[in-house]
């Protein structure tokens, strides 16, 4: 039994779910059960033999001069109080020059320690990510408290883990500084252009009029010369030369401001660049060649660009700036190379050593032979026709029957709402579907709830789901003691109060205690696993089937403001004003369920998002068609879906303006003749399909996120072969999604449902974040991704209470199915959201019982 217990041990951490594999495995084997204290036994030893085993691996041949590094770590920097270990782990995260340099000069450090990477490959990576976060958790005080061989491995995982961590923060931080750089270089090189121009008036219009003399003269023959001769030439040539100034490249490319802004790149690149390992495949080699050229000056102080260097990766449009009069300029060179090594990380064509965010685009994928062999043992994990031909031919019958049914609908005049003719295309806005008599429903039900706080409703939904016990304590696997204090940290996330503020509102709760809960309890994985608990219940309840069969949803971006600038000032959205944020993004069922939701970056687009949250939720949902509008859509997003068996239907806002793309040999016929482009690159599709369907596999299996293979997709240069294949198969589904939009108004109806769903969801949410102004002032991801789990499972509770509270009420005034479908569990005014914060279980219901509904007097009553 301890031979297989051991390996459990090492990836299994709650003692229940640990015991459950035990025993599945003793009756796979038919051995007896032994006994609860004798299993017990068993599982305390187990753990300690996986954390023996741990710690050994870690620390197994690492050097004295390497271990007495590991515990400086835990000694005070020289005149500072803080220690070396907090010093790394307290990052700055504002992206400036001299930020780059402190991120630059801790990675230094942490790598003079010589600590390898592979060791972490030589446990299970679970193991290893569980104990370099309990080293980035335990204050520098406890880990020196530690045994010697303890606290050597979870320094030595913490090492490894900050090492990566640091690199990506870096060239993060490098990403975001060149694109605030950009931004503030367009932005003043319009502000120059506007001044310019109205500077130039009188110029201008000197100039104008002297052109205005010429045209009459030559459209009544007169003699031009004569005509000039009258000019005032002083003020003409000064016109003239004033007009060279406005057409200079200067005055309106944003490219010579960034220019002039070489100043700021001069602080760090140099220590950037010879702080990094640069690789990347062969058409970037012009690139790779500059930087380590860029690199050497610095390194050596020369002033002068060598004689020949690579131009190859200039873009035209960097040319005229670049090369002067034959002559490359070293400050356009230099910030033309970074502005390429910034696009270039982005889309994966350049990798970093050492680095998890910025990695080689293949090595994300399951290996090839790995494939290969999954392929060969059986069908592979996707929802598609995995021949190439005969995908394609289902494909094409599908887009000839949509065809040549908008074909005849439309010439017929049949086509729900939509007038398609040789004129274009209308389609007319959807009516309101919602019955009259709703509004006085909805508000007779929402009167008839209890009045509650809501911290006895996080009481109440505990008692049904039990949901706290999802948050276990990340080493020990134990539940919470408190779980009042557990639920005010939750409450903490949701409400946007944050634990200072929280500890000031919540009798009996200290800021030490609930930092220590949050920093021990609370994972993103906690929230997901509760999250699934709130929402398999609530799918569970009469009601929620009316609003919908839990096989659709839809999904939103919400923007929150950062509340200033400093770190966020790389975040910043011009569509949703000029204050750095960022968005929750949040996908919601048809039956108002929030099942997933994660931070993205405001200027992030949505499309690479949409599938995490259909592909990662952990809840029994069974999603078959999603809705987003026009932001979560892209050709990449179309191509992947049916891989998974989703049917993509987004609402877009610029349907008119886009266009068919049949596959070779169709027709559309001449009543779509005007909507349809060229055709799909069929030969380029079956040349990458293994490609694809790697791709795709790989996603599936959770080697790596839709969104993190999305982003690099939609960030590689339009030649990239898997990129254009992907695309290509895109325009095909977006074609059929397109016919399918003009014939099926049951399907333009479902998605304005399923979006307006989100959008109320989305009203609750806003409503509960209210505290600092609804501003998210944490800059840290992990805490920003706590507050967007926190509010979603708030906003999740909410939902559940509301709907089991709504069956009682609606039942209690007989208001009809008909009627009941159409009112949302998203009402808020009933539940009390501020002052102070108690938790008083001796005032709950049992948890088989309700509260009683509230009476509603009648204003004419006597």
């Amino acid at each position: 039994m301890r031979a297989f217990s051991v390996p459990i041990a090492q990836t299994i951490i709650h003692p229940g779910q640990m015991a459950d594999v035990i025993v599945d495995e003793l009756r796979r084997l038919q051995i007896l059960l032994p006994s609860p204290s004798i299993l017990e036994a068993v599982l305390r030893r187990a753990r300690q033999q996986a954390e023996q085993l741990t710690y050994e691996v870690l620390t197994n041949g690492l050097l004295p001069d390497t271990l007495q590094g590991l515990d400086d770590l835990l000694a005070r920097r020289p005149g500072q109080v803080a220690t070396w270990l907090s010093w790394m782990r307290n990052a700055p995260q504002s992206p400036a020059a001299r930020n780059i340099l402190r991120l630059i000069e801790r990675l230094a450090y942490i790598r003079a320690l010589g600590l390898d990477r592979a060791r972490a490959d030589m446990i299970p990576a679970l193991t290893f990510d569980r104990l370099a976060d309990e080293g980035s958790r335990i204050t520098p005080q406890h880990l020196g408290e530690l045994n010697a061989l303890r606290r050597h491995a979870t320094l030595a995982a913490t090492g490894i883990r900050l090492e990566e961590s640091l690199t990506d923060a870096t060239l993060t931080m490098f990403d975001k500084l060149l694109g605030s750089m950009a931004r503030r270089a367009e932005n003043r090189t319009r502000d120059k252009a506007l001044k310019t121009v109205r500077e130039l008036q009188g110029h201008l219009r000197t100039l104008t009029g002297s052109c205005r003399l010429l045209i009459d003269a030559r459209s009544k023959g007169v003699d031009s010369l004569a005509q000039i001769e009258a000019l005032d030439w002083q003020h003409f040539a000064v016109a003239v030369e004033q007009a060279e100034v406005l057409g200079r490249p200067e005055t309106v490319d944003r490219t010579a401001e960034l220019i002039e802004r070489h100043r700021t790149v001069k602080l760090f690149v140099g220590a950037f660049l010879n702080a990094f390992e640069f690789r990347g495949a062969g058409a970037v080699q012009g690139l790779l060649s500059a930087l380590a050229i860029i690199a050497e000056l610095y390194r050596t102080g020369k002033r002068r660009l060598p004689d020949r260097v690579p131009l190859r990766f200039v873009p035209p449009a960097w040319r005229p700036f670049v090369l002067r009069d034959g002559i490359v300029d070293r400050a356009a060179y230099e910030l033309c190379a970074l502005s390429q090594l910034r696009e270039r990380l982005r889309a994966g064509d350049i990798w970093v050593a050492g680095s998890r965010q910025f990695r080689d685009f293949d090595s994300y994928l399951i290996p090839p032979a790995t494939f290969a062999a999954l392929r060969e043992k059986g069908p592979l994990p996707l929802a598609i026709e995995t021949d190439f031909e005969r995908h394609i031919e289902e494909r094409r019958t599908r887009l000839d029957t949509a065809i040549e049914q908008v074909t005849v609908l439309a010439r017929q005049g049949e086509l729900p709402q939509v007038k398609l003719d040789e004129n274009g295309l209308i389609i007319s806005p959807l009516k309101a579907a919602t019955p009259p008599a709703t509004e006085i429903a909805r508000r007779a039900a929402y009167d008839r709830l209890p009045r509650v706080k809501i911290t006895d409703l996080l009481l109440e939904v505990d008692a049904w789901t039990g949901f706290s016990e999802c948050f276990i304590h990340r080493r020990s696997g134990r539940e919470a003691d408190d779980r009042n204090a557990l639920l005010t940290v939750i409450l903490a996330d949701g409400i946007n109060l944050g634990l200072t503020r929280m500890a000031e509102t919540c009798r009996g709760a200290s800021l030490r205690q609930l930092a220590h809960l949050h920093d021990w309890h609370i994972s993103e994985a906690a929230y997901g696993e509760a999250l699934g608990r709130l929402i398999d219940a609530h799918r569970a309840m009469p009601l929620a089937a009316l609003w919908g069969d839990g096989t659709t949803s839809s999904s939103d971006g919400q923007q929150f403001h950062a509340g200033g600038r400093g770190a966020a000032i790389g975040d910043i959205n011009a569509r949703s004003g000029n204050e750095p944020g960022v968005a929750f993004y949040t996908h919601v069922s048809d039956r108002y369920d929030p099942f997933a939701s994660r931070v993205i970056a405001a200027t992030a687009g949505e499309a690479p998002y949409v599938l995490d949250g259909l592909l990662y939720h952990q809840t029994g949902l069974t999603i078959e068609e999603h809705y987003t509008d026009t932001g979560g859509a892209s050709d990449h997003v179309f191509g992947l879906m049916p891989f998974f068996g989703y049917r993509f239907a987004p609402r877009l806002r610029d349907i008119k303006e886009r266009r068919l793309h049949l596959l070779p040999g169709q027709e559309s016929g001449p009543l779509l003749a005007g909507m349809t482009a060229e055709p799909i690159a069929l030969g380029h599709v079956a040349a990458h399909w293994d490609e694809l369907l790697r791709f795709a596999t790989s996603i599936r299996t959770g080697t790596v996120t839709a969104s993190a293979m999305l982003r690099r997709l939609s960030a590689y240069p339009r030649q990239n072969g898997l990129a254009l294949a992907l695309r290509e198969l895109g325009r095909l589904e977006r074609s059929i999604f397109m016919l399918d939009w003009l014939r099926d108004i049951d399907l333009r109806r479902r998605t304005q449902a399923g979006l307006n769903k989100g959008e109320a969801r989305n009203a609750l949410a806003r409503a509960l974040f209210f505290n600092q102004l609804g501003e998210l002032r944490d800059r840290r991801f992990e805490n920003q991704t706590y507050r967007a789990s926190g509010l979603n499972l708030l906003v999740a509770a909410i939902i559940l209470w509301n709907t089991r509270y709504l069956e009682m009420a609606l039942a209690d005034i007989g208001t009809a199915d008909e009627i009941a479908r159409h009112i949302a569990p998203l009402g808020w005014e009933h539940i009390s959201l501020t002052g102070d914060y108690s938790w008083n279980v001796e005032d709950q219901p049992d948890p088989d019982a309700l509260r009683p509904l509230r009476a509603v007097n009648s204003l004419l009553a006597a």
